[in-house]
């Protein structure tokens, strides 16, 4: 397609990894980002061509519709959460440097929509479960400001509010960050951890496990309701090394693997070579904190290698 037909297609084409980023921050969900995406495209080639040569700034335009709609849909996936059988964690993301989803050497294929998402600190699994914990609006305004540089001038266009609200809005998100005391920069010594938590677990070593996990320790699974998974969080090391322990048994063949999630270390579970579960960890030096297991086979689609989708479902 010639660019000169567009003067605005290089740029056009070169934002979609930025918008990406910003709407699966702003949505915690790969899937729903993608289609926010899709959708802000839509418009941008839905305007007459006069308009679209009238847009002094495409990236700007752009961005400020994908703010847009995914205030909306974060004001309707509230509802839909509530509806929710069980608990809701945001969609893992894998590190393509070390899972490689599709048939080896397939660059030539469309790109997956988590090639295009940064693994910085603000996907940490733990971070994303605070911005789940704030208003629409709330989420909005700090993730544009805080993560992004976004000034609240364009801010408030994106959210309806004055410029002074909206920063209103991003002091208050802070500080729920600040009261879930979430971890901002990596913490050494996390890769050692998570495989020592490994091998206990794969050794079914219950005092192992308990000693690797703080006493108030918690852990979240998501299965959607289209496969097992405990509907509610299970509090305290002992009860949560001994559901660990009873998922080994009813599983003998179970394979855990240690990968890089949301770019923090992480354990995905494999049965028969298919992805049964990715978790995500909280740590505070030397003990299990939180753990985040994601089961629910939708939002685990970037981490089937191909041929594995059908499989999953089956499973």
């Amino acid at each position: 397609m010639s660019t000169s037909s567009d003067p605005h297609l290089d740029v056009i084409v070169g934002e979609r990894g930025h918008l990406t980023n910003l709407a699966y921050r702003l949505l915690g969900s790969l899937a729903e980002a993608e289609d926010a995406v899709q959708e802000t495209y839509a418009r941008w080639y839905a305007m007459p061509r006069q308009k679209q040569e009238a847009v002094e700034s495409p990236g700007a335009w752009l961005t400020t519709v994908a703010g847009r709609i995914c205030l909306d849909l974060l004001g309707s996936a509230r509802a839909r959460r509530e509806r929710y059988v069980g608990e809701w964690v945001p969609e893992p993301l894998p590190d393509r440097a070390e899972w490689i989803s599709g048939p080896a050497g397939g660059g030539s294929g469309p790109v997956d929509p988590a090639d295009r998402v940064t693994l910085d600190e603000s996907v940490n699994m733990a971070f994303l479960v605070v911005l789940e914990s704030m208003t629409p609006a709330e989420r909005v305004a700090f993730v544009l400001h805080d993560v992004f540089r976004y000034p609240f001038a364009e801010i408030a266009e994106i959210v309806g509010r004055t410029p002074a609200a909206c920063r209103q809005l991003a002091t208050s998100a802070r500080r729920r960050v600040g009261a879930a005391q979430v971890p901002t920069a990596p913490t050494a010594g996390q890769a050692p951890l998570v495989r020592n938590f490994k091998e206990a677990w794969e050794a079914r070593d219950i005092k192992a496990l308990v000693g690797l996990l703080a006493p108030d320790a918690t852990m979240t699974a998501d299965g959607g309701g289209l496969v097992g998974a405990t509907l509610r969080p299970v509090e305290g090391a002992a009860r949560i090394a001994d559901y660990l322990i009873q998922i080994a048994d009813r599983a003998p063949g179970l394979k855990l693997l240690e990968r890089s999630v949301n770019g923090r270390p992480g354990l995905v579970a494999q049965l028969a070579g298919v992805t049964v579960t990715v978790a995500a960890f909280g740590l505070d030096g030397d003990r299990v904190t939180r753990i985040w297991a994601v089961r629910n086979p939708e939002k685990l689609r970037p981490w089937f290698a191909e041929g594995q989708d059908g499989e999953a479902r089956r499973g």
